[in-house]
């Protein structure tokens, strides 16, 4: 049986307090035994690689470059790609259901990618809003929200459509 895996995206940089909300994220992930998988790089990224890991999961960073040594010291297994931006594809085709915490154009471009290709997302503290994301109130609300996403799409006999909001 294979883990589940849930992507954390947001910026690389952020406040004390969207840091401190990744990090309840990434716990709740690791304490729900799922695998933890996010672009491998600092602030959002890095948060919840951190609350993973103090949570004893297990962390993926997909990073843009080619050096393995560029991801966060929290990522268990960093994937260097070399792709730059291309990558938050990768996050996301990786990933069961996702977590947008804040962001700005590249978290843009992943929940995207997300509803294009049916991955749920969940957000959290994000200004984008699409009537098919699912909207969480806290770090706690939107792990839960995750699951109950990738449950519901088991579900449905593996359909992969997105809740609606509206």
């Amino acid at each position: 049986m294979r883990s589940t895996r849930i992507g954390v995206i947001g910026s690389a940089q952020c406040s004390r307090q969207i840091y401190q909300l990744a990090e309840r994220v990434g716990e709740g992930i690791a304490r729900r035994g799922a695998i933890l998988i996010c672009g491998g790089l600092g602030g959002v990224m890095e948060g919840a690689c951190k609350g993973a890991k103090t949570a004893g999961g297990t962390t993926v960073g997909i990073l843009p470059g080619a050096r393995p040594d560029d991801a966060n010291a929290y990522v268990d297994i960093p994937v260097a790609t070399g792709l730059s931006l291309a990558r938050n594809l990768l996050v996301v085709r990786s990933s069961q259901a996702v977590i947008a915490i804040e962001g700005g154009y590249g978290t843009l471009s992943e929940i995207a990618f997300s509803l294009q290709l049916g991955v749920p997302v969940i957000g959290i503290k994000t200004t984008y809003t699409d009537r098919q994301m699912i909207w969480a109130s806290d770090a706690e609300d939107a792990v839960e929200q995750a699951f109950a996403s990738i449950a519901g799409s088991s579900r449905a006999g593996g359909s992969s459509r997105t809740r609606s909001t509206a």
